[in-house]
């Protein structure tokens, strides 16, 4: 085929478009996916911007799909952007936000993506879609498990704000106040659009004054300054930098502070303080742990896992839970529920694993809990952070072979492996959906389930089973969805479970 030159231009500043495009950078706002549209925009200009936007941290997609959740585009009337849209492929436009291009540059100045306001929006039926949040306002349940929260955070700006204040009122032993703060980010993640103004609030659940007072601050000033105080002061720095430690919660912190120590060497230099052997490997592998865990690693670790299991019950099965049963890309650390075919194969089966992993040299640090399973005390009448079940909590060396090119270890270490957390239980067969429910969160959508079947169903829900208070029976479940339809909900799937 013969090409004009005119053909080869194009071609040739297609090509170098392409790979102007392919250049990697650090995604630091993973909650948000931007796609520019070219439409009046320009193919040189989109691309500028493209490239503007990936170098500051955000995650731009030049290939319209259903994963982008800010549409940013420059001249374009709301009605004739949806058209093109429509017509480009976009299914799920009831969670995008159409966006001016004036909130794409102020975010860039800003070097983070800024408040929505109503002026960043494409102009055309923005009374009909501010009016639209608030009626859908009218219909948020109080309850997040009746709520379905994706990883896509339309409110970001403001749940980052409330996770700060929730944090701080932990730190403070105040449980009342971050659960408050821990149920208003958990309505505003379920949203399905930004807040824009103080009226879109109208009819919300869980929202009380001091919330929507920080709302209020940050729509007006964008930013709280509440918020400001507490980041910038030494007491909550110096609790969130010990806490950051494996093996470390807000009372050790709060004692380590009033000692007067504020730093990691300070603490190693006093030799009144005995670390116990959570909290030595949690220094020892700090640097590690803190970089969190990636799907792929997620991945491979189930790989090792299951090798190990299947060597002591070979038709056992390895189940991923957690923040990757809910589709997040990242975690702290890996959740796997380990289950055997017949109920009591599970006795000892983590002592194997242990010896298996120990054996294989992959063991760094490891802490078993034996079962304090009885059936006579579940389920328990009050919320619990650990179920009964046999558990182990355990450091693994992570070989950087293992995994793609992509998601090898950083360059900077001088290893070929990496310290990575998880954490394995073992239920009885008869009790894994009960299992599977907790442990794969998120935990304000468990709290919800709970406080649900009780209050509005008379029954008692935990990690171990469902009772009916009025019949005074245990409902069996052999699926999720058994448990949900006992208590009259509609089946969430794990990835709207982002409460």
């Amino acid at each position: 085929m013969i090409h004009t030159p005119i053909q080869l231009q194009v071609k040739k500043r297609k090509r170098q478009t392409e790979q102007s495009l392919q250049v990697q950078h650090e995604v630091k706002f993973r909650d948000m996916t931007i796609y520019l549209v070219e439409r009046k925009m320009g193919s040189s200009r989109r691309t500028f911007l493209t490239n503007l936007a990936r170098k500051k941290g955000f995650y731009v997609q030049y290939d319209l799909s259903n994963e982008v959740t800010h549409v940013v585009a420059e001249d374009n009337e709301a009605q004739e952007l949806r058209a093109w849209l429509l017509d480009h492929g976009l299914k799920d436009k009831a969670s995008v936000q159409l966006l001016d291009i004036t909130w794409f540059t102020e975010s860039m100045a800003a070097g983070r993506p800024v408040v929505v306001e109503s002026r960043h929006r494409i102009q055309g039926n923005k009374d009909q879609e501010i009016n639209c949040l608030q009626r859908s306002s009218q219909k948020v349940s109080q309850y997040a498990c009746q709520r379905r929260t994706t990883i896509i955070n339309c409110n970001k700006t403001f749940t980052d704000a409330f996770e700060v204040l929730a944090e701080h009122a932990e730190f403070n032993e105040n449980a009342g106040r971050c659960l408050a703060f821990m149920r208003a980010t958990s309505v505003l993640k379920s949203l399905s659009g930004a807040v824009g103004c103080f009226g879109d609030l109208e009819g919300l659940p869980c929202l009380g004054d001091q919330t929507k007072a920080v709302i209020e601050d940050i729509l007006e000033t964008g930013r709280s300054f509440k918020v400001q105080e507490i980041l910038n002061d030494e007491k909550f720095q110096v609790l969130k930098l010990f806490t950051s430690v494996f093996g470390i919660g807000p009372k050790t912190s709060e004692k380590w502070y009033r000692k007067g120590l504020r730093t990691f060497e300070e603490v190693h230099a006093d030799n009144s303080i005995t670390l116990n052997k959570r909290q030595e490997a949690g220094f020892r592998y700090y640097d590690d742990i803190l970089k969190g865990i990636s799907k792929a690693e997620a991945e491979a670790l189930a790989g090792i896992i299951e090798e190990a299991v299947h060597m002591i019950v070979p038709d056992a099965t390895v189940t991923l839970t957690g923040g990757f049963r809910r589709g997040k890309e990242f975690g702290h650390d890996v959740d796997f529920i380990l289950t055997t075919p017949e109920s009591g194969e599970e006795e000892g089966l983590l002592v194997g694993v242990i010896k298996k992993l120990r054996i294989k040299g992959l063991l760094l640090y490891h802490e078993l809990h034996p079962a304090t399973f009885d059936v006579t005390k579940l389920p328990s009448r009050k919320f619990e952070a650990m179920d009964h079940y046999p558990k182990c909590f355990l450091i693994l060396k992570l070989w950087s072979k293992l995994l793609d090119d992509s998601a090898q270890a950083d360059g900077a270490s001088q290893r070929d492996w990496r310290a990575v957390r998880v954490d394995l239980v073992a239920p009885p067969i008869s009790h894994f959906a009960f299992a599977l429910l907790g442990w794969t969160g998120s935990r304000q959508f468990e709290r919800d389930m709970r406080r649900f079947a009780q209050h509005e169903r008379k029954m008692l829900l935990d990690n171990h089973a469902l009772y009916d208070k009025t019949k005074q029976i245990f409902l069996l479940a052999k699926t999720e969805e058994d448990i949900f339809a006992h208590l009259g909900l509609e089946y969430i799937e794990p990835w709207e479970r982002n409460a």
